[in-house]
């Protein structure tokens, strides 16, 4: 069995569990929280079964709850009898009678609801709980209820929605110490003198400084260098929520640039502002190389005439002299959060081998992923072979505009590709520029039927894997750094996602009061390397968007089903193949050092004498 006694083996326990339900049986025994620091001592002081039972804590986590002889039945390998805890972090069951021993170890962020259910009972006091997680799996647990017993299950829907009960999320009492700080991996005034900026074009901007023209945007932007505040304030009143095109990448060869923003605030009646018009004239200006604007609407055509009869809408081509207007027709938020709960139908718990194929099409995820795909190409193609600057927004900008943005810049830019390339993509496109990680993923939230829940990020994540499988010596990184980004994009253990906004972060004090993801990630690069990464440094990447080339990524939304896993230890292999080629790396240099050597004896030799003697080297 893993060990769990590091931030590490916990983690990677996650990744193995086997987790599903379906209720079938009793159970008794519970142990009120005001008695379980008693009680809990004396079993284990005296009980050395409590002991193997005993659920391992990180810094900072505490047991709220413990029931013995808990009930989960696994539609893998059936009814499994053990103890449960609960702790302000995470559910843990254990059964230590099988061998190896069977361990469920859930961090309480990634539920999404608790229901009771009924069970086929042995008795007139059996209850059942039915607990939905975010990360496509479902678990089912039965229980005796007894009086003065059930408190572990208040427990569980206490801490799994912390915020709906007054209390905090875990990730402000998480303690553990790391070598790095990941809170440092993304410096805006770094990554933007990296892209060649500020240069006589564009400057660097703190109009937003005290997140006064914007609260949803960084503090710090990158606007033309000819644009007043004043102006920028103008254009600001008429774009949705503030959000004023803004560049995110520049082309470091042709100037092109990408910048984003959101819906222009055209109304039924076709209004106008000339601060915009010269502004986005401006943009395109800045690039010599193009007398032409691509504005790429992520929405559908038919969606943004709505927002326009809404006081919303889009950029006329009449009032926008060179510029053109494209729609890429991704629908919105509630067509990609019902295509993940058809997915999750029938990935989880068991698969209709027969109509598999089918089935996966129905859901239609392949084909969003697709579209996300296709429309990143079609910009970055613009950028790289269009010499042309672009526009990106769909209705507030922080959905598609985000996911458009990031994959555009991912097959741009090699430095993005790389492991701390990746997390400054992350913490300036997601994070600093406002995607509302808050109320798309509902941390510690009990609304589970909120209409703002969304799979967003989660489908970027699934768009960056599908460009692995195309080309699987271009990043640095591998399957397990995605996988544990999305992990942890649930589990409250970190304070990276949290919130939704830059200005919220710094207002809750999130970098001085919680762990940063990438400190974890950055302290044990090697668990997250990819073998057979080479660094095509300035190679432009256009993955193939088409059906025939994508793929269901079954190591993610199938891994809880032990039929769908690979018999191979990829990982361990993965790991095996990263030390040998650092071992090969290390003999080159020394056959490389040696050689110079070599040469430079060589070279001293012919100088002090007439007659030359042939240096032979083997290897």
């Amino acid at each position: 069995m893993e060990a769990l006694d590091s931030p590490t083996g916990s983690h990677v326990e996650w990744c193995k569990q086997l987790i599903a339900a379906t209720i079938s049986s009793q159970i008794s025994g519970s142990m009120p929280s005001d008695s379980v620091s008693r009680e809990y001592r004396a079993l284990r002081d005296g009980n050395k079964l409590a002991q193997m039972e005993e659920a391992p804590l990180f810094p900072g986590e505490s047991i709220k709850a413990i029931a013995k002889d808990v009930m989960y039945i696994c539609p893998f390998i059936g009814a499994i009898s053990g103890t449960l805890t609960v702790t302000d972090f995470k559910m843990y069951f254990k059964n230590v009678e099988r061998d190896p021993h069977f361990v469920l170890d859930v961090p309480l962020g990634v539920i999404n609801r608790v229901e009771k259910i009924g069970v086929q009972s042995h008795g007139d006091n059996s209850c059942g709980i039915e607990i939905v997680c975010k990360d496509m799996r479902n678990l089912r647990f039965a229980y005796k209820q007894e009086e003065h017993r059930l408190e572990i299950f208040q427990n569980l829907i206490t801490r799994a929605f912390p915020l709906s009960h007054g209390l905090p999320l875990f990730a402000s009492s998480y303690k553990e110490k790391f070598p790095v700080n990941g809170w440092k991996v993304y410096d805006p005034m770094a990554e933007y003198k990296r892209q060649g900026l500020p240069n006589e074009s564009w400057k660097i901007s703190k109009i937003n400084s005290m997140y006064e023209l914007c609260d949803t945007y960084p503090a710090i932007l990158v606007v033309p260098t000819s644009v007043k505040d004043d102006d920028l304030s103008r254009v600001a009143a008429f774009r949705a929520k503030g959000r004023v095109p803004v560049l995110s990448w520049i082309h470091p060869e042709s100037q092109a640039t990408i910048t984003r923003c959101s819906q222009p605030l055209v109304g039924p009646n076709d209004k106008r502002c000339k601060e915009d018009e010269k502004y986005l004239q401006t943009i395109m200006d800045a690039n010599a190389q193009s007398h032409k604007l691509f504005i790429f609407d992520a929405r559908q055509n038919s969606v943004a005439d709505t927002n326009k009869a809404k006081g919303g809408g889009y950029e006329s081509e009449s009032a926008y002299p060179n510029v053109e207007l494209i729609f890429l027709e991704i629908p919105n938020i509630h067509v990609m959060r019902e295509s993940l709960r058809k997915l999750k139908e029938i990935v989880y718990p068991t698969i209709d081998e027969s109509r598999w194929l089918s089935n996966v099409e129905s859901t239609h995820w392949l084909e969003y992923i697709r579209m996300l795909l296709a429309g990143a190409v079609r910009i970055a193609d613009k950028i790289e072979s269009g010499k042309t600057s672009v526009v990106v927004h769909c209705s507030d900008g922080w959905d598609r505009t985000t996911q458009l943005t990031c994959l555009a810049m991912l097959m741009l830019d090699s430095h993005y590709r790389t492991i701390k390339g990746f997390e400054v993509l992350l913490e300036k496109e997601w994070m600093s520029f406002g995607h509302r990680f808050a109320l798309r993923v509902g941390h510690g939230d009990d609304d589970h039927a909120d209409a703002d829940r969304s799979p967003i990020f989660l489908q970027f994540i699934d768009c960056v894997w599908q460009m692995t499988k195309q080309f699987p010596a271009a990043f640095e990184f591998n399957e397990l750094f995605l996988i544990t980004i999305l992990d942890h994009l649930y589990s409250c253990l970190f304070g990276t996602f949290l919130y939704n906004s830059e200005h919220q972060r710094i207002k809750e004090e999130i970098p001085t009061r919680t762990v940063s993801l990438w400190s974890y990630i950055n302290s044990q690069l090697d668990e997250f390397s990819n073998p057979f990464y080479v660094n095509y440094e300035n190679h432009v990447l256009y993955p193939v968007a088409s059906l025939s080339h994508l793929e269901l990524w079954v190591n993610y939304y199938v891994r809880w089903n032990p039929r769908m896993r690979s018999q191979m230890p990829i990982h361990q292999n993965l790991k095996e193949l990263l030390a040998i080629r650092t071992e090969l790396q290390k003999r080159v240099e020394e056959l490389q050092r040696e050689a110079a050597t070599r040469s430079i004896s060589s070279s001293s030799d012919r100088g002090s004498s007439p007659v030359a003697t042939p240096v032979h080297t083997s290897v």
